[in-house]
């Protein structure tokens, strides 16, 4: 095995721009340059249409804490306005205006119809009990209701990080009692639990969806010929920085259904690896029993969470912060495919020097759409008070009940017990919400790849991306009448 670099920081050529909200700026206008659309228009897609900033009080055992959130609308071309909420101490304005506009354009990718949002409230989760982090919540959700900053046909959020199924349903009931007998009240905010009205295969939809699009990669010889890959995902080694909620399903599903080689994961606290590949499931009893990833049986652990990012791998998953690999550590990131599972994980600078080296880059925009998309089936349940399969799911058993007792007669022996069951079983939700997104999810690929392949000048998926979804934006503002 090669000696493994040492860990010195790279000389900086240039100045390096780590704000998100800039960066974010300069790749739509890299993009920009190929869209014929006015010039008003691209300027109106580019800019966050309003920004809510609050201060609001909460008694925090016997004192109160002031906590301060943000909550941005970037664009309003589609309705309701769609994206997540974040409890970080990282958060602050200029990051919650990119991730508003990076929800529009992924929006746009998916073909969901709706605009980008997305909020903050700037604290660490883990340092309040699970009261504590209830009322934030709520108070910030009653300060959204004043402001008409949320509500079914509005602005409906959902997770993100440091936020789950919990805070939703905490973000729901509330909107509830603001607004007691409205019929669409629980399609206010998505990610619910599914006893609460969330939607079967939400939690995992993010992970699930990167799986989807790195699926389609690996089924495309001539892109894995560009960087020197070939075959399927089994066996491929696989590292994840980030084992929350979409570092941890998108390792966990490589892991169970592709027989992906997952050699390094990391944690806040930590790294760990190994370069035969860890169990993930015993990987995730080890972090519930001990409450973290650090000295998990037969896997070095490594100091920093970075360190996952410096393995030796075929497919680099970053599935934590922003700015994640930068100049420091760019030359010694050692990947062929890097998969953003996070939102802005690469810096430009970074960015440019990996695709020099041959990397293949899966842009945020595009590869986690997953979670907007199943919240967007979830929000359609919400609105239409109907299950996913509930219409179709007994026809369809009787339809494949008829056809296997059929096939039995005339090959005269019956399928063995497993088999049967497994053939008999009928579609149900879940099964349709993982296929409208798997759908999504290879429909955008080619979409973009098809943009890359046509325009000579765009040679990198993240451009090609921002193009694709500024056609989509400006398309719909032509609609409107806005821009005649």
């Amino acid at each position: 095995m090669a000696k493994k670099p040492a860990r010195t920081p790279a000389k900086k050529t240039r100045a390096e721009d780590l704000n998100l909200n800039n960066i974010v700026s300069q790749q739509f206008d890299r993009a920009a340059r190929f869209v014929k659309l006015p010039e008003g228009l691209l300027e109106q897609i580019k800019v966050c249409n309003n920004v809510y900033q609050v201060q609001f009080p909460v008694k925090i055992g016997d004192r109160y804490v002031i906590f301060q959130g943000w909550r941005a609308e970037h664009s309003h071309h589609r309705k309701p306005l769609k994206g997540g909420i974040r409890y970080s101490r990282m958060v602050n304005q200029d990051e919650i205006m990119a991730l508003a506009a990076l929800m529009t354009y992924k929006c746009a990718i998916a073909n969901v119809p709706f605009g980008g949002s997305k909020g903050g409230i700037r604290l660490r989760p883990r340092e309040y009990a699970p009261e504590q982090l209830e009322r934030i919540t709520r108070r910030f959700t009653a300060e959204l209701i004043a402001k008409n900053f949320i509500g079914p046909g509005i602005n409906v959020p959902a997770p993100d990080y440091g936020t789950g199924e919990r805070e939703m349903a905490w973000i729901a009931d509330t909107y509830d009692a603001f607004h007691p007998g409205q019929l669409d009240n629980m399609a206010c905010v998505t990610g619910k639990p599914v006893s609460q009205g969330g939607i079967r295969g939400r939690k995992e939809a993010t992970g699930r969806g990167i799986v989807f699009a790195l699926r389609e990669v690996f089924r495309q010889p001539a892109v894995l010929k560009k960087i020197r890959l070939s075959g399927s995902l089994e066996g491929k080694r696989v590292a994840v920085q980030g084992f929350g909620n979409v570092g941890y399903h998108v390792a966990k599903i490589l892991h169970d259904e592709d027989g992906a080689r997952i050699v390094a994961i990391g944690e806040w606290d930590g790294t760990v690896s190994n370069p035969e590949g860890l169990d993930v499931n015993a990987l995730q009893e080890h972090r519930v029993r001990t409450g973290s990833i650090r000295d998990f049986p037969g896997a070095k652990t490594l100091p920093h969470p970075g360190d996952s990012l410096e393995v030796p791998c075929d497919v680099l998953i970053p599935a934590a912060l922003e700015n994640q690999i930068t100049t420091a550590n760019m030359r010694r990131v050692r990947c062929r495919l890097l998969a953003e599972a996070a939102n802005g994980p690469t810096t430009p600078l970074a960015e440019e020097y990996l695709r020099r080296r041959g990397v293949l880059i899966l842009p945020d925009i595009y590869l986690n759409a997953g979670g907007v998309t199943v919240s967007y089936f979830e929000w359609t349940k919400n609105i239409s008070h109907m299950r996913y399969g509930r219409l179709e799911k007994r026809l369809d058993e009787v339809q494949r009940t008829t056809l296997v007792r059929s096939t039995e007669d005339l090959v005269k022996r019956q399928f063995p017990d497993s088999v049967r069951q497994n053939l008999l079983r009928g579609i149900d939700e879940e099964d349709l919400v993982n296929s409208g997104l798997e759908e999504t999810m290879i429909t955008a690929f080619h979409e973009i790849w098809e943009i890359r392949e046509r325009i000579r000048d765009v040679r990198d998926m993240r451009t090609a991306a921002y193009v694709s979804a500024i056609q989509k934006v400006g398309a719909a503002y032509l609609e409107l009448g806005v821009f005649p």
